[in-house]
């Protein structure tokens, strides 16, 4: 085809079809040229198609069909598309974790590259020795699962890979026994740890790149019996997508709390235990605000996501630079809006609530197991009551619950028993859907993805008065109550009225009303 030709008159295409990505034409085809050149091959109704960013580009249209030994259609289609397919593809191609343990090393270790400072793309497939390419398999199927952790469990018949996807741990194929050492020992190459320390814990950082997503990997290791222990949490650079509307929250609760979000001073506390979504919820929180007006600023260990428009200082306490310290350097940036990532100790609590009474919005985040209980845990750390009547504005406490999958979950009726767990006795009868344990392509177990269950409570005069008079947990939820406060359980049973959710997944996360949940 001739250049005149390729420059015009070509077809377009908008979108780049799953259907269409053969991960078969790349096997001669370097991810590095693909990227460079802006290029694609794909298979479209039987036939292969040529997709170019740039359709003057007859070069790389020539070499793409040297490459590949055959002629196809010349196409054009938009740059990040070609870009967001190519990584797909490669993705789809680069396999799962399993058989990539193959010619596994016996006897010491193979020498290991050196750690680099910039990510490595782990789709490019450049690690040589057996060992990096199967840490390489087991990372990309980490991120095409969704997998928030990945734990490397040494036991006496060998090493356990599993993923915690939805909250959930899931055991992954083994490798060979004779990798177990080196690959723990590449785990702890790419964090920068100690090679020959093996009696103390160690913590490090790893940075990688899968296409376009560049990730963080907080690496822990601890010794046990039977050798060391790591545990990789994943953690995405790029910014977090999700806004409040998508976190489960019911109607009138995610009103009342952007609501809160506009008040120009007070404390927002978010509680719940750990991967409950604390963070999750406050960046979304953070997005809706105007941060082109306002100077919004946050300390955070560790920073999870980056914010646009957002200042975020990282915490370093082996230099000093606490979440007090920092906050108390924040507090001389003018800032409209602070986030402190948690509140650990009495000196961080003070700083926050003194600077929510000096005209500034604070949110940070607790560990109480309900909002109300957020209250009297701050008492017990020294706070006064009259200072936490005068400055928290909510509480929002929550938890993650995994959603049922819509292709495979089954009708069932509401059990009186369960309906009485759920403290909605009189709902006993009721259709509801369960999980299909068989599960199906499409989930895990009857499962796919997770949302919240919230409860938020709200600082009203009569709340804050029994604050300010140091009133017991019971009569603060007694009020809270009086006022139309709904709590995480009831919250959850709504979720499993309305099919989003089971009974089994909200009594695992909140407890039933029988226990006094």
């Amino acid at each position: 085809m001739s250049a005149a030709a390729a420059s015009e008159g070509l077809p377009r295409v908008e979108r780049i079809e799953e259907g269409w990505l053969d991960p078969a034409l790349l096997e001669s085809v370097p991810v590095e040229w693909v990227r460079r050149q802006g290029i694609l091959p794909v298979r479209r109704d039987g036939a292969l198609w040529l997709l170019a960013a740039d359709a003057s580009n007859v070069q790389a249209y020539e070499d793409l069909s040297l490459l590949l030994g055959a002629d196809g259609i010349w196409a054009t289609a938009p740059a990040d598309e070609i870009r967001r397919a190519a990584d797909a593809c490669y993705f789809r191609r680069a396999g799962v974790a399993a058989p990539a343990a193959d010619a596994a090393p016996s006897g010491t270790p193979p020498p290991l590259p050196a750690p680099q400072s910039r990510a490595d793309d782990l789709l490019a497939g450049g690690a040589d020795a057996p060992v990096a390419r199967y840490v390489n398999s087991v990372l990309i199927e980490a991120v095409k699962r969704g997998a928030s952790d990945v734990h490397v469990e040494p036991f006496e018949s060998g090493l356990a890979i599993r993923y915690r996807i939805d909250g959930l741990l899931y055991s992954q194929p083994p490798p060979p026994p004779a990798m177990a050492a080196p690959l723990v020992a590449r785990l702890k190459v790419m964090a920068s740890l100690d090679l020959a320390e093996r009696r103390l814990p160690q913590d490090g950082v790893a940075r990688v790149r899968v296409g376009e997503r560049e990730i963080d990997i907080r690496v822990s290791c601890v010794p046990v019996a039977e050798g060391e222990r790591v545990v990789l949490r994943l953690l995405h650079r790029e910014s977090i997508r999700y806004a409040l509307g998508d976190l489960g929250m019911a109607t009138g609760l995610l009103s009342d709390f952007r609501r809160l979000l506009r008040e120009p001073h007070g404390v927002i506390l978010v509680t719940g235990p750990t991967g409950s979504g604390k963070t999750t919820t406050l960046y979304a929180a953070l997005r809706e605000l105007d941060t082109a007006h306002l100077n919004v600023m946050t300390i955070e260990d560790p920073i999870e996501y980056q914010l646009e428009g957002i200042g975020q200082i990282q915490t370093h306490p082996q230099i000093g630079l606490t979440f007090a310290s920092g906050l108390r350097h924040i507090l001389r940036q003018d800032p409209d809006v602070i986030l402190v990532g948690e509140t650990r100790d009495i000196e961080t609590a003070e700083i926050a609530i003194q600077a929510s009474l000096t005209g500034h919005l604070v949110f940070t985040t607790l560990h109480t197991n309900d909002a109300p209980g957020a209250v009297v845990r701050l008492t017990d750390m020294g706070i006064a009551p009259y200072l936490l009547a005068s400055s928290v504005r909510a509480v929002l406490a929550q938890r993650l619950v995994r959603r049922l999958c819509p292709h495979c979950r089954r009708r069932v009726a509401l059990g009186a028993e369960e309906a009485a767990r759920l403290g909605v006795a009189g709902r006993a009868g009721a259709e509801i859907w369960e999980a299909n344990a068989e599960g199906c392509p499409q989930c895990l177990g009857g499962y796919r993805g997770r949302t919240g269950i919230h409860e938020l409570l709200l600082a009203t005069p009569e709340l804050a008065e029994a604050v300010r008079t140091g009133a017991p947990l019971a009569e603060l939820r007694g009020i809270a109550a009086r006022g139309g406060f709904t709590d995480m359980l009831a919250d959850g049973a709504e979720k499993v009225l309305r099919g989003e959710t089971s009974v089994a997944e909200v009594l695992r996360a909140v407890g039933s009303r029988e226990a006094g949940a």
